[in-house]
């Protein structure tokens, strides 16, 4: 292999792909608005859900008991007659409607067990779900606290101190952020990948390189270095822009050894790319192959759903993907702080993974040459 081929070889494809400005958009919506809407648009948080009370009581403890609903998870309740609250609801207006009944204080305080009624919209799932059970805490925590004031011997309180490390405040934005910047980078790397043989092979001037003194290695060299570069440029910007600077999500550990964590699996997830793309033929038929591809690693990487709450059988299958180790390094470094002395067995697996991927594609790579020279 001679490095000064290499390099240039590497050149062409940054500028081929500076001539491209639908990749272009692709790779600045990726890595911009896609990270802070992923981050910023959880579906399975309730916020700002819109809630009604129908007050029989009209008791103090009504009252405290619609009070203790506000932001962000919860709009100020409205106030509500009974016969509005069927028509609220069909109208979309009201997610919940909690209806307090008559002399509920009264029985409250005399050791009964008056019921509440809820009731809940449920063609907005995400919000029906998480929302019930926010509604039936806070109802009994109001309604313990209140009676507790008046028992003669309240049961001495028993606490549960809870500690949440590495994101104290539980703030889901700091997940979202993370996990669709992953997901970016090894769509990304695979896409611009394979586009770029792709691309080559549209315009023709794959058999230029034919009839030129280089190598099929040297060819792949050079894409994977140059669309690999493109992606962790890019993810760094975003990491440090969009990620720390408008989310404000903190990094715990070393972005330098992240920076080298994304490299090291950049070489395989273009690897994997170049291979999808001596099998496609155009790039409507790369579009489809790519979603085929990408879709499983990112849904059973671990990034989206642990992998303990996966089967046996699929945490095995996926230990031979790339993303598995990756979405666990990056994971470790950002979140937990961890260095390399904690993900090195990932570093190492994705070195691995990525020898071989490169390997099985430059056997492919070089036989679809040999049919087209």
């Amino acid at each position: 292999m001679r490095a000064g081929t290499v390099w240039h070889l590497g050149v062409k494809e940054l500028w081929s792909l500076a001539r491209d400005p639908m990749l272009l958009g692709l790779i600045a919506f990726s890595f911009t608005v896609s990270v802070y809407a992923g981050a910023t648009a959880q579906p399975e948080t309730l916020n700002k859900a819109p809630i009604a009370v129908v007050d029989y009581d009209r008791s103090p403890l009504s009252e405290r008991i619609t009070a203790a609903f506000y932001p962000p998870q919860f709009l100020p309740p409205a106030r509500i007659t009974p016969d509005e609250m069927d028509a609220r609801m069909d109208a979309g207006r009201d997610t919940f409607a909690l209806v307090v009944p008559p002399d509920f204080q009264r029985d409250v305080l005399a050791g009964r067990r008056p019921a509440v009624q809820l009731n809940v919209d449920a063609t907005r799932m995400s919000q029906a779900y998480t929302g019930s059970g926010y509604v039936e805490t806070i109802t009994s925590g109001e309604v313990r606290a209140f009676a507790d004031r008046y028992r003669a011997n309240p049961a001495p309180p028993v606490d549960m101190a809870v500690r949440a490390r590495f994101n104290p405040e539980l703030n889901k934005s700091w997940f979202g952020a993370v996990v669709k910047l992953i997901d970016n980078v090894n769509l990304l790397a695979i896409a611009l990948a394979g586009a770029a043989l792709i691309r080559e092979r549209e315009r023709g001037t794959i058999e230029h390189l034919l009839v030129m003194p280089v190598t099929p290695f040297e060819i792949m060299t050079g894409k994977v270095w140059s669309m690999g570069l493109v992606v962790l440029f890019a993810c760094a910007l975003s990491l440090r822009v969009v990620v720390q600077g408008a989310l404000g999500v903190p990094v715990g550990g070393s972005r330098a050894l992240f920076l080298c964590g994304v490299a090291l699996h950049l070489f395989a997830a273009t690897s994997i790319g170049i291979f999808m793309g001596t099998f496609a033929r155009s790039m409507p038929q790369f579009g489809l192959l790519l979603m085929m591809v990408v879709l499983p690693l990112q849904m059973l990487s671990g990034g989206v759903t642990p992998r303990e709450s996966m089967p046996g059988w699929v945490q095995t299958v996926m230990l031979a993907a790339p993303t598995t180790h990756f979405v666990a390094l990056s994971q470790g470094i950002l979140y937990r702080g961890a260095g390399l002395s904690v993900v090195w067995p990932q570093f190492l697996a994705l070195a691995l993974i990525g020898t071989t991927f490169f390997g099985v594609t430059l056997a492919r790579f070089r036989k679809v040459i040999g049919t087209m020279a």
